[in-house]
């Protein structure tokens, strides 16, 4: 599927649209990724279904907002690549940082997010892993962060459980991202925004369970139990605020299922946007 660009509000936005039928659905990756991550659900479910990734400013091949991005940034970013692509209604969906701009940019526009898909998602709790938190410290983090093959290999042994899942071309898209000329600094102001020594802030994810308790929105939350990024209570406790949530937990995964469990994502994902394409024909 050939990449596509488009200008959002001055800055170029890649993105892959499958142009399929039907309600669309928008597909954000997790902080320092890209578009790629979700690879499986273009190829397998984009005849059947609109399936759109992107990438969000500052990370793969779109460009750098030259300043600091946090949740609430990066989902106003998601709502005009929506404007942009002219989608009227939508399904929001993200994986660990993506998780957290699909929640909140269904409350910037509650009347066009039909439903909201949180896999493993960021901002629902205070605790993440150690090394995110190390890494908000001054001069440490921009140790931990300099760019490397290293880095990529520590990173992969953070969101997978099995490397073995990983193809040959993702590991390179990973390692081009980790050397994206600008996207270590621009990860570093986010993960120090939105974390601190002790955990995901406060300011974080506070305003994530008012969104959950409050929309009156579908949303379908998957965990990976052996997720080693964030633990699977967040996502547990996400189900039980949310007011039409359905939990599914799966099993000998990690932090990133789209790439670790594809089938069984997609069959999720394929059953929760018929779903919502029923109640709206109904």
């Amino acid at each position: 599927m050939a990449d596509r660009y488009i200008d959002v509000s001055g800055l170029r936005i890649r993105y892959r649209d499958s142009g399929g039928p039907g309600l669309p659905i928008v597909l954000s990756h997790g902080i320092a990724g890209s578009l790629e991550l979700w690879s499986a659900q273009l190829a397998d479910l984009g005849g059947t279904h609109r399936i759109i990734a992107w990438d969000a400013p500052n990370h793969g091949l779109s460009g750098l907002t030259g300043k600091t991005e946090d949740w609430e940034s990066y989902a106003r970013w998601l709502l005009a690549f929506a404007d942009a692509l002219r989608l009227d209604q939508f399904i929001a969906a993200g994986n660990s940082m993506g998780g957290a701009l699909s929640l909140r940019v269904a409350g910037l526009a509650p009347g066009r997010v039909k439903g909201v898909v949180l896999a493993n998602s960021a901002s629902l709790g205070r605790e993440v892993f150690p090394a995110f938190r190390m890494m908000t410290l001054p001069f440490l983090g921009e140790v931990m962060n300099k760019p490397s093959q290293k880095g990529v290999d520590l990173m992969l042994s953070a969101i997978v459980k099995d490397k073995g899942c990983v193809s040959g071309d993702l590991y390179d898209d990973l390692l081009r991202n980790q050397f994206k000329k600008g996207g270590a600094t621009a990860f570093l102001a986010t993960l120090r925004a939105t974390t601190n020594v002790f955990g995901q802030r406060k300011s974080a994810w506070a305003p994530s369970h008012k969104l959950l308790s409050t929309l009156d929105v579908p949303m379908l939350i998957l965990h990976g139990r052996q997720d080693a990024v964030l633990p699977l209570k967040h996502s547990e406790e996400a189900a039980r605020l949310a007011r039409n949530a359905t939990l599914i937990v799966l099993e000998d995964c990690g932090h990133t299922p789209q790439i670790e469990k594809p089938e069984a994502v997609n069959k999720a994902l394929h059953d929760f946007m018929t779903r919502i394409s029923a109640a709206q024909a109904a």
